[in-house]
């Protein structure tokens, strides 16, 4: 079995609704996002699916919240911004997009570099 994984990253504020303490002001960080694919064997040329194509479709995703207020944006008018939602949002669009050689696996969010969230 093979695991694939590519990450990328994006800056964004948000603030958390409802949420009694310093995250409910809004503040922003650096995201880093990893997402994992898994298959069971490789093309003909060594590899399951180029990296590239794997960086470009996370990157589309990505750039709809790069450098943005994350309340601000529709998908998160009704869930706050968190790096769950947000791990569970990207999973859900890039795994539409995969070619089918790979099967996404995990995505996780990183909002600073001691924390994360993985939706799976």
């Amino acid at each position: 079995m093979f695991e694939l994984m590519v990450e990328d990253s994006f800056d964004a504020a948000h603030q958390l609704r409802g949420y009694s303490g310093p995250c409910e002001k809004l503040h922003g960080h650096t995201f880093k996002v990893q997402v994992y694919l898994r298959a069971k064997k490789a093309g003909k040329l060594g590899y399951v699916i180029d990296f590239k194509k794997i960086r470009s479709l996370l990157k589309g995703i990505l750039e709809v919240f790069d450098h943005q207020n994350l309340n601000a944006l529709k998908s998160f008018h009704k869930m706050n911004p968190t790096s769950e939602n947000i791990a569970k949002l990207v999973f859900e669009r890039l795994r539409k997009q995969l070619p089918r050689e790979g099967k996404l696996t995990k995505v996780t969010v990183f909002e600073s570099p001691t924390s994360s969230a993985s939706y799976f």
